[in-house]
């Protein structure tokens, strides 16, 4: 249901815009996306876990939060994020 400590690595390595960059938006909302996706296959088979998805929501907001400072403050950096990780807006 985590994310393993390798797969967060991979995602910090793929999404940093600096080689010791943990922390900028686009790491956050990449690790975000992640731990959605995978909150949202443990719904897709626990229908009734409402406090998973509570959860879930709680962090879809947080991301969206991030993408919208991000969008204000850069929209190419808002652009090129969204067509790496593949969502709608």
């Amino acid at each position: 249901m985590s994310i393993t400590a390798e797969r967060r690595t991979a995602l910090v390595g793929e999404y940093a815009t600096a080689p010791s960059d943990t922390g900028s938006p686009e790491v956050q909302v990449a690790l975000l996306s992640e731990r959605i996706s995978n909150l949202t296959e443990h719904l897709k088979i626990h229908a009734k876990d409402f406090h998973s998805r509570r959860g879930l929501l709680m962090l879809v907001g947080r991301r969206r939060r991030l993408l919208d400072y991000l969008r204000r403050k850069d929209r190419s950096r808002y652009e090129a994020l969204i067509g790496r990780l593949g969502l709608r807006r």
